[in-house]
């Protein structure tokens, strides 16, 4: 039936446009909702299937296997001063027999490398040093005095990055795989026999990388580089963000190394073989996401060898690290993630829905697309339509109202299933006030705290397409350091 002009002054497209869009915003909320459901669901029996698996598993036997693969932990550091010291006592206390520790000073400005050589009695020594990825220059290499310390070798060098730094290292090291790590962040000791495990087990598929839980440090006791005592952030900013890495590590990657579509090991802690690394050209310096890019490449390569291959997640908590604790540093993190996420899904868009790469292209790839990188978009496209429906007085309040309850009460639910996980699995949090401060943090995330993580995306994106290709500057508080002025809003 032909529309009349009465139909169409009273306002029938209008109003036709208004509900067509309602329903458009609707299905694609219970479609998101739907997606992470399912994720956690997936993670949820793939947890509980690995802690039986490996309920009975005596990791320490590893130490004395006699094919237990030996590794090189590899550590960027540019104005890491005040963590410095404790960060390599940490390492040089792992539970592993066949390991070394490489250290790379990239051209810090503070007191990092000086630090370095007085504590741990450093001096210059004579070494060899293959390029076989390509780095900045090496301005000397040195070994410690203090016969305690004979794993440990720093690299100085000039400035060029981490992906640089960490190309220097692999250069560096000796051994059969590499494990590169953030040096702000506070391993646990037995993080190698957990992470080589994978390795140990290869059968019809070749491992190529597993990578770890990461925890938030913030306000833990630390002493001697090793955790003393777990507290909750009194801060609100830290506190979200330990929602945040338990909701993204126990609900998501979980499920994505089940489905074989793991897209990222995180640049904070991840173990990859060595070789593979190397063919595949190491870290690429064009991108500020260095970790997810590389991940991608490797698994490009494996594929176009025509090599059967795996990645590996594994849920126990690895490595604690220091998260921004004032919104600007933070809003600096999420920006170079998107641009980083973008850098990535743009270098590699010709593996969107492709079935040569399997379940991490048609998978994998597509979540990234659809769901780190486009939602954020989309969500803020949603707060402009909304305020535009304010200021012309078109609000259907009473749809508006029950989309939010939808909205916030899945949001809680979500986050209130990883704190459960948590608590009935690793259970790291002893004090009770802890859990419940998590479980308020939870109730104020998605009107307190994720708006502004949509924000910054949006800036992420804007500044990648004005060319803004920088790290940006992040301060270290230090560890078990907790202020007690309020974040700022």
């Amino acid at each position: 039936m032909y529309l009349t002009k009465e139909l169409l002054s009273t306002g029938f497209l209008a109003d036709t446009f208004l509900y067509a869009v309602n329903n458009a915003v609707l299905i694609v909320t219970c479609f998101i909702f739907g997606v992470y459901f399912i994720l956690a669901v997936i993670s949820a029996i793939s947890l509980r299937n690995y802690l039986r698996k490996n309920s009975y598993v005596d990791y320490h036997s590893i130490i004395l296997a006699p094919l237990t693969p030996s590794i090189s932990i590899v550590a960027p550091a540019y104005n890491e001063e005040r963590t410095i010291v404790e960060n390599i006592i940490a390492l040089n206390a792992i539970y592993y027999n066949n390991y070394e520790i490489i250290i790379i000073n990239d051209g810090s400005k503070d007191n990092t490398f000086r630090k370095m050589v007085d504590f741990f009695e450093l001096e210059k020594v004579n070494y060899y040093f293959d390029y076989r990825l390509p780095c900045q220059k090496i301005r000397g290499m040195y070994k410690s005095r203090n016969k305690a310390y004979q794993k440990l070798t720093v690299i100085d060098k000039l400035n060029g990055g981490k992906a640089d730094a960490l190309n220097a290292g692999i250069n560096t090291s000796k051994k059969d795989l590499i494990c590169c790590i953030d040096i702000d962040s506070i391993v646990e000791p037995d993080v190698l026999l957990k992470m080589v495990k994978p390795f140990m087990e290869e059968t019809d598929k070749k491992v190529i990388g597993t990578g770890g839980v990461l925890r938030i440090a913030n306000s833990c006791e630390i002493e001697n580089g090793k955790i003393k005592n777990i507290h909750l952030s009194n801060r609100f900013l830290p506190r979200v963000q330990a929602l945040e890495y338990t909701r993204a590590f126990l609900l998501s990657r979980m499920a994505w190394s089940h489905l074989d579509g793991l897209l990222l090991i995180s640049g904070a802690l991840g173990l990859f073989d060595k070789e593979t690394v190397i063919q595949c050209g190491g870290y690429s310096t064009k991108t500020v996401g260095e970790d997810m890019e590389l991940v991608v490449r490797m698994r490009r390569y494996m594929v176009t060898c025509k090599i059967p291959y795996q990645v590996v997640y594994i849920p126990d908590p690895l490595a604690w690290t220091e998260v921004p604790d004032t919104s600007t540093q933070l809003a600096t993190q999420r920006n170079r993630w998107t641009r980083g996420t973008l850098e990535t899904l743009i270098m590699h868009r010709d593996l969107f829905m492709k079935p040569k790469y399997g379940k991490f292209s048609i998978l994998g790839y597509t979540y990234w697309l659809l769901f780190e990188w486009a939602a954020p978009l989309l969500e803020f496209s949603g707060y402009v339509w909304f305020l535009f429906l304010i200021v012309t007085h078109q609000v259907n309040w009473t749809f508006f109202l029950h989309l939010f309850a939808f909205v916030y009460t899945f949001a809680i639910m979500i986050s209130m299933f990883a704190i459960l996980f948590e608590e009935k699995t690793f259970h790291k949090y002893k004090n009770r006030r802890d859990v419940l401060k998590l479980i308020l943090t939870a109730l104020l995330e998605p009107v307190v705290y994720h708006p502004r993580t949509v924000l910054w995306a949006v800036r992420g994106n804007i500044d990648y397409l004005r060319g803004v290709r920088s790290w940006g500057k992040m301060e270290r508080v230090g560890f078990g350091i907790d202020k007690k002025t309020s974040p700022k809003k």
